[in-house]
């Protein structure tokens, strides 16, 4: 049955975040053991990158690293009421979007908005601190490279889209009890720009996907104000998982010289 799930988990994944290509490779990954994150890359050739890519995520912002930009701008998203689905994908909780999710522009260039996901704890640190929580909003453009925005989550009080999603994400849960555990809970039209927090200060780097196969070239944006979510809403998101996937965070990749840009828009008076 572990070999099942593990099996979907790549799958799931590969339906949403990567090529068609990559997408038919049946390989097993996990979070921990022989097929944990140190082993990755050498599992299947097409994980090659998780081992040799120089461009890997997630990272631990530093501010030796870090480095202001004025030419970068406010970030840009525009996102509309669509219909949803709260997904167990074995490896995370994730929610997908219909068509007309809306978009997100980073450099002139337009990106739908495609999914988003958790990880528990964070995958990317900051300033050498690791959160309770990351949400990923996966956004992919017309000739298909991905932008990833990132918020960070401290324990705290509850979080208000997640408030809303109590009650799918316990039937989630049950579904994985009865033996579900790939359950998908239709949650209907919901208004995304609840999502659409804005931002004075957002950290941007060129890093890759955080699970096999770890494909680089993805626009990472790691908005700087940290949230907050309740100690119940951890344990929601984890408990449609498996126990192996409950802490389903790779560790932090070596920066490789790369370039971590700042954002942040000083308040005007």
């Amino acid at each position: 049955m572990m070999t099942m799930i593990i099996k979907f988990c790549f799958f799931a994944m590969a339906l949403l975040s990567i090529t068609p290509a990559n997408a038919q490779t049946e390989v097993l990954f996990g979070y921990r053991g022989k097929n944990g994150p140190n082993q990755w890359g050498h599992l299947n050739p097409h994980f090659s990158q998780c081992a040799v890519g120089k461009l890997q995520s997630p990272i631990d912002i530093q501010r030796r690293d870090t480095f202001y930009n004025q030419k970068l701008e406010s970030l840009h998203r525009n996102y509309h009421p669509t219909n949803a689905t709260l997904v167990n994908h074995v490896c995370n909780v994730a929610m997908s979007f219909g068509k007309g999710a809306g978009d997100v522009v980073i450099d002139n260039k337009n990106y739908t908005l495609q999914h988003m996901h958790w990880h528990t704890p964070s995958e990317h640190h900051l300033h050498g601190v690791q959160y309770a929580a990351e949400l990923h909003m996966v956004h992919k453009a017309e000739d298909g490279s991905f932008a990833v925005v990132a918020t960070l989550f401290q324990i705290g009080t509850e979080e208000p889209f997640l408030s809303q999603m109590k009650e799918k994400l316990v039937k989630l849960k049950e579904e994985r009890f009865k033996g579900n555990h790939a359950a998908q809970v239709e949650v209907g039209e919901i208004n995304t720009r609840h999502i659409e927090h804005e931002t004075r200060k957002y950290f941007r780097y060129v890093g890759s996907l955080t699970t096999p196969p770890c494909s680089e070239n993805v626009t990472w944006t790691i908005l700087g104000k940290v949230k907050s979510m309740s100690k119940e809403q951890i344990e929601l998101l984890r408990s449609p998982l498996d126990i192996s996937y409950q802490h389903n965070s790779r560790p932090c990749q070596p920066l490789n010289g790369r370039r971590v840009e700042m954002f942040h828009e000083l308040p005007t008076e």
